[in-house]
């Protein structure tokens, strides 16, 4: 009996007592562990164009089960599911290209939010692909003075 209520005394003064980090810096005054949340800056919506970015693709999707789901909202010049060089395999995204925007913004309408292949898909205007960055480390490059 005496055993049954040691233990438990220990077990309520360890599960109060704070453990690893906490416990060293819980004796430093003015240390708190109640950190602000990290700021996410939140990219405004991409300018409409014709040009979609499907996300959320099934590994199994194709550049023709793509452009096939799609198609049923406006005139599809081109479709491309980016794939894996190894495998072959879809890496999860890809572009819808449509003839307008009326069907550019259909497209959307129709498909974000949607099943593909067993996936739920997500469709939104593309944005332009930043400009890479240069590697010369400030030398003028060849043929530049």
């Amino acid at each position: 009996m005496a055993m049954r209520a040691a233990a438990t005394k220990a077990a309520a003064v360890s599960a109060a007592a704070p453990r690893g980090l906490r416990a060293l810096y819980s004796s430093v005054p003015g240390f708190s562990f109640n950190l602000p949340p990290p700021q996410v800056e939140k990219q405004p919506p991409a300018e409409p164009s014709t040009n979609l970015f499907v996300s959320g693709l099934s590994k199994r999707t194709t550049t023709e089960g793509l452009r096939n789901a799609f198609a049923k909202f406006g005139e599809v010049v081109s479709a491309k599911v980016v794939t894996d060089r190894v495998s072959s395999y879809s890496k999860g995204f890809g572009f819808v290209n449509y003839a307008t925007l009326e069907g550019a913004e259909a497209g959307i309408k129709g498909m974000d939010g949607q099943f593909l292949d067993g996936w739920v898909i997500f469709a939104e205007y593309a944005r332009p692909r930043p400009p890479l960055p240069s590697f010369n480390n400030g030398r003028p490059q060849h043929g530049q003075q």
